[in-house]
Order: C-alpha cells, then structure tokens, then sequence
C-alpha cells in the first residue's frame, strides 16, 4: 500500500516538473515556466515592443520598465541613500551609488586589472585598450572612441568654435572664449600664476601643455618627423611652420609692399624697414659711437676757445 501510494506521489510530482516546462519558445527552443514569461521572451525574436511611452513613443518589453521610465519625464526618484540622502529614480541606481560611500569596486578590466566603482566607469575605461575612433564630428570630422565624447563636443564645446560663440569673457581684458576651462587658463595671464612645474630645472608654467613641451628640452625627445626631409622637431607648430619650406606657402603678407612670408616672426621683422624700427643696439658700437660724440664734442670745445684767444691777442 505505502509503495503505491509513494509511486502515484512521485508520478504526481513528475506531472507537476513537466507542466511547469511546457513553455518552449517556437525560435530558439528556451523553456519556460510561465505562459507570460514566453509571451514577453517571444518579442525579443519579433521586435515587438508592447509597452510604450505616450510622452516620447520609446517603447518597451515590460511594463515594469515603462514604469521606470516615466519617472525620468515625472522627475521621481522614489529610492534615497541613507547615508547622503541622494534619490534615485530604480532600486539599481541606489545600489550602484552604494559603492561610492562603501568604496567597493566590483568592476574590474579583464586586459589591465583596473578596478571601478560603476560599470559605465569600466565601460568608458576599455577605450583606452583601443585605438579605434569610430564616432566622427559631422562638422569637423574629427574622430572619438565613444558617442559620449562626441556629444558633449558637439552640443557643449565644439559647436562654439564653428558659430563662434564665446560666452565666458575675461574681466580683465574683456576677451572672449568658447569653454571656461579655456577662459579659467587665460586668466593665469593676467594673475601670473604658474601651478605647473618642471621636475628637472624647477620652471614654472601657466599650462600643462607647456610643461609638457618644455620636458622634451631635458628628454631630447623630437615626436614630429617631417614626411619630405625626415627633420625632427619638438613641437607639431614647429614642424608646421618647417612645411612651408618644402611647399612654399606664405601666408604672412606685408600690408604695405604685399610681400609674402611663411613665418609670422620673419614679417614682424620686415615691418621695421617700413617703420624704421631699430630695436637692437650692439653694446660695443654704441660704446664706440658715444666715445666719437664726445671726443667730436670736446675738440669743437676746444678749437672754439683757441678762437676766442686768437681774437683777444
């Protein structure tokens, strides 16, 4: 009787185990336990986004997630941390935040071992392994590794350089700029101030990008090779300059005789043949021309007086 009765419990139980997989998707064969749960898996196959934003169109597979979407059009943010009291808009939001007080780093970087708080943070990180650009600016083709960087370039940045708006002016000399990052160096001009120095001779400089060209003065290093003779130079803006031999390209015209040079320096010093500008004075013929002066000076002092006694004798 008991093997009977243990017999029909287990042959009840395999039912029950087999009704709960009926479900099978018709695409890729998963099985399901629930009739909705292969309901909301078959959209993935179909495309079909059921629930849908009536706000924006963006559409969904769950309405859980719908849900969780409004609340970006609403501005709720139901789900606060205990310790700063920072509200977030889903339960997984919080739970990431959690990390910056708990300063666990559960993201790790398969290639360099680099630990990170946020998986966003582990994401942006893996661009450095690549050397790919992908994301180009449509008004300036310049090229980035991420849609991010290329939206905060267009829409914050770098739009302002082809419209040319500046909005943050300097108080001192009422100069315009596009960032105020940019605005925040120049103002080093003004204060003098020089937060960037070099390790090896102690020289201080108002920009990273200085000191960073500065240290190829110690290093010897020259990272701009010319493409026709294969001179190297320290500086891109060099080797620029340096082309214009080779192309023979001068864009710096002389307002008065149009007379053309490819260095901006060398038309300041053509200018002085125009203006008469004589900057540079050698201390030996100087020495030697004051020397002359007096000595003229002091022999007309004295032919002068041997009049005078001439006509008094």
């Amino acid at each position: 009787m008991e093997s009977s009765e243990l017999s029909l419990k287990l042959m009840s139980q395999s039912g029950v185990h087999a009704r709960k997989k009926k479900f099978e998707c018709n695409f890729c064969g998963k099985i399901f336990k629930h009739r909705t749960s292969v309901k909301l898996h078959m959209t993935i196959h179909s495309g079909k986004l059921e629930h849908s934003c009536y706000l924006c169109g963006k559409g969904f597979r769950e309405k859980s997630s719908l849900k969780t979407h409004m609340m970006l059009h609403t501005g709720e943010k139901p789900f606060a941390c205990d310790v700063c009291c920072k509200k977030f808009p889903t339960k997984a939001n919080l739970k990431t935040h959690m990390n910056v007080h708990s300063g666990e780093k559960p993201f790790s970087c398969d290639i360099c071992g680099a630990i990170f708080k946020v998986k966003e943070s582990l994401i942006n990180h893996m661009w450095i392994h690549t050397t790919g650009k992908p994301f180009v600016c449509s008004v300036c083709s310049k090229g980035f590794s991420r849609q991010g960087i290329l939206n905060r370039h267009i829409l914050k940045n770098h739009m302002r350089v082809h419209t040319g708006e500046k909005p943050f002016i300097c108080s001192v000399c009422s100069k315009g700029f596009s960032q105020k990052e940019t605005l925040k160096s120049h103002m080093r001009v003004h204060t003098g101030e020089k937060p960037f120095f070099c390790d090896v001779c102690s020289k201080g400089f108002s920009l990273k990008a200085i000191l960073k060209t500065h240290m190829r003065i110690h290093t010897g290093e020259k990272p701009f090779t010319c493409s026709v003779c294969s001179k190297e130079f320290s500086q891109k803006e060099t080797l620029k300059s340096h082309m214009r031999v080779h192309t023979g390209e001068k864009p710096f015209v002389c307002d008065i005789c149009s007379k053309g040079f490819s260095l901006k320096g060398n038309l300041k010093s053509h200018m002085r043949v125009h203006t008469g500008e004589k900057p540079f004075t050698c201390e030996v013929l100087h020495s030697l021309y004051q020397e002359v002066i007096l000595c003229r000076r002091k022999h007309k002092f004295t032919s002068k007086n041997q009049n005078i006694d001439n006509i008094g004798n």
